[in-house]
């Protein structure tokens, strides 16, 4: 589904918070982001710029739910299916995304958000960024922030060892990409998809749902037709200074020297709509942690039977996930724990429940943890392992992955046990409107 079809369901469904008031790029528009965290919203005025901004546009697994026609307990199970029947999409002639196409390049008519006062620049967050391969010509596409310079340059934040960097790597530092800025819904989620090396995450999209490329004017790369705003130009082998930016875990992530996006064209649908994601709130942990799950959820399956994953938002939707499991031997909780750290590298800490557990309620899997486990028997800890750059407490060595400990909690009901020892009984409902009608 495209954004602005997105955005019709939304408002004909009166979910759409519109904003008419002139607002600022300078802080503003993220502040009152944070305060509607959760609900899209939609400014018609911007005060820097001629274009609207949409925001929060999947800022709850509901909303992800509703762009993708399912429920929200299907999310991990439409995915899951999506990997794994991947559906090279079609190659049209024309696309809306090139309904304008720019004379001159100005990155600064473009409403470009600062979101907080700590932060270097202007920052886009919601670019969707596609390289080819230069020994397969296979597509890559993944998020990156870009850091604002100038009129027609940025500095890309580019994880070593993924997608990106490897290509950069073997084109000798250089590279040209297409910068998507309002993505198809599919898109964003499959982008976010860590999808292995050498498989085009366009092809998860276009699984999901038809996604049609359209080349670009300047560059062999090809883009979603319905994206709003493209963005074509080179990766170069100049660098500056990126960060510090406010990254998932809600803390500042470092200052780096990254390398410089020169952009050489700018396309666009007529009147087009900038998508804003603010970063370190509940867009971002979706985007980032929702579709590790079905990474998870696929590797776990294949040493036991796995019902459900979630990576959670107090452990921002990144290093925290809680697995369920259909256990049939005492082995198995181990076994899915192993699992999921080779699945989600980055991943820290995971909790293993049974059927009966709500792994949407916090609640509910520390209640599993409080009767079902014993720390010398079902915590598993395992040291000196790869981390994630996101944690601040990990140990950072610079050029070198993060080195931190990890740690599995087997919180699922011992089989042999007498099994109504562990369950949670619940009294029976009843219809308090018989006894107290005054208060109904």
């Amino acid at each position: 589904m495209n954004l602005r079809n997105f955005i019709s369901k939304l408002e004909a469904e009166r979910i759409l918070v519109k904003i008419d008031r002139e607002v600022s790029v300078e802080y503003e528009v993220a502040n009152i982001l944070a305060a509607l965290d959760g609900k899209p919203v939609y400014f018609s005025k911007i005060k820097e710029s001629n274009i609207p901004i949409i925001g929060n546009i999947l800022s709850s697994r509901e909303l992800v739910a509703k762009a993708l026609n399912i429920k929200r307990e299907e999310i991990i199970h439409k995915l899951s299916w999506a990997i794994n029947n991947l559906k090279e999409p079609e190659i049209v002639d024309v696309g809306v995304c090139q309904e304008v196409i720019e004379e001159r390049v100005d990155l600064r008519m473009l409403p470009i958000l600062k979101h907080m006062p700590n932060d270097r620049g202007r920052y886009i967050t919601s670019a969707v960024c596609i390289l080819k391969d230069p020994e397969t010509g296979v597509r890559n596409s993944s998020f990156h922030r870009l850091l604002l310079l100038d009129e027609n340059r940025f500095v890309a934040r580019i994880v070593e060892s993924r997608g990106t960097d490897t290509i950069l790597k073997k084109s000798g530092g250089e590279a040209d990409i297409a910068i998507c800025i309002g993505s198809p819904i599919q898109v964003l989620i499959a982008a976010a998809t860590s999808l292995p090396h050498g498989v085009d995450e366009l092809s998860m999209a276009n699984a999901l749902h038809p996604t049609p490329l359209v080349k670009c004017k300047t560059i062999d790369i090809e883009v979603p037709a319905e994206t709003e705003i493209v963005l074509e130009g080179r990766i170069t082998k100049e660098r500056a200074p990126e960060g510090p930016f406010l990254d998932i875990t809600e803390t500042y992530d470092i200052e780096r020297e990254q390398p410089i996006i020169e952009v050489k064209k700018i396309t666009h649908r007529r009147n087009p709509i900038y998508q804003a994601l603010l970063p370190g709130k509940s867009e971002h942990k979706i985007l980032m942690g929702m579709p590790m799950e079905p990474m998870i959820y696929n590797e776990v399956n294949k040493v036991c039977k796995c019902i459900n994953v979630l990576m959670t938002p107090g452990g921002c939707s990144w290093l925290h996930a809680i697995i369920q499991i259909r256990k049939e031997n005492d082995d198995e909780p181990k076994k899915a724990i192993e699992a999921a750290f080779r699945a989600h590298k980055s991943l820290k800490h995971c909790i293993i429940v049974d059927e009966d557990i709500n792994i949407y309620d916090p609640n509910e899997v520390e209640w599993a943890i409080a009767t079902r486990v014993q720390a010398d028997e079902d915590i598993y800890i395992y040291t000196n392992q790869r981390g994630s750059s996101l944690d601040p407490s990990a140990k950072h060595i610079p050029g070198e992955k993060p080195i931190t400990a990890k740690a599995g909690i087997d919180a699922t009901i011992p089989l042999g046990k007498n099994i109504k020892e562990f369950k949670k009984h619940k009294y029976e409902f009843i219809d308090l409107s018989k006894y107290l009608k005054e208060y109904m």
